[in-house]
């Protein structure tokens, strides 16, 4: 029998103080049953730190969304795509492998990569060569204690506030929050 996707619900407040955007979202994660929260909320950070393109690169005529992720490999984890269904963002979490990241670079204005855990920079040397090629891509090293931390705000009901000040991410639930400071790795698209 197949294991089913378990369901998050996230109502996320976002303040981006650096690109002056502020809004509410609420939010729908389907955590697939191979997801771990840590993943799961890695995709919430990713998302909270771009959701000002909404307004930048769409004018606010757009849908930011997450995409089937690990239930479907030809889909990113989120999505930015204008009225016209063109595809203004895709973003990946994880340590994808060179030759989905290049064809997604193939099928959106820009692409985003935000590896994590501790074996990410042993994957960025093993694949940073294969992916400077391409101008659309910015690959970012979130640091491994920020992720584990932000496992630990995962609920299947989340209220959230996400600040966005000088580059770091700010999310907490009231009672604890957790601060999170991406490293650049490759900035071609940003």
């Amino acid at each position: 029998m197949a294991l089913k996707s378990t369901i998050f619900k996230a109502h996320l407040q976002i303040a981006d103080i650096d690109h002056g955007y502020y809004a509410d979202h609420a939010l729908t994660l389907a955590r697939h049953p191979s997801e771990t929260d840590e993943r799961m909320m890695i995709r919430l950070a990713a998302l909270a730190l771009n959701a000002w393109r909404l307004q930048a690169e769409c004018n606010g005529d757009g849908t930011l969304a997450f995409g089937a992720g690990l239930s479907d490999p030809d889909d990113p984890d989120i999505w930015l795509r204008d009225f016209t269904g063109r595809t203004r963002v895709w973003i990946e979490v994880g340590q994808p492998e060179d030759k989905p990241v290049l064809k997604a670079c193939s099928k959106a204005d820009r692409v985003i990569v935000y590896a994590f855990a501790s074996s990410a920079d042993i994957w960025w040397r093993g694949i940073q060569t294969k992916l400077t090629r391409t101008d659309k891509l910015a690959v970012w090293r979130v640091p491994t204690e920020s992720s584990q931390e932000l496992a630990g705000l995962a609920e299947r009901s989340m209220q959230l506030q996400a600040t966005v000040l000088e580059g770091v991410l700010t999310l907490g639930n009231g009672e604890r929050s957790v601060s999170l400071e991406c490293v650049p790795l490759l900035v071609g698209a940003d």
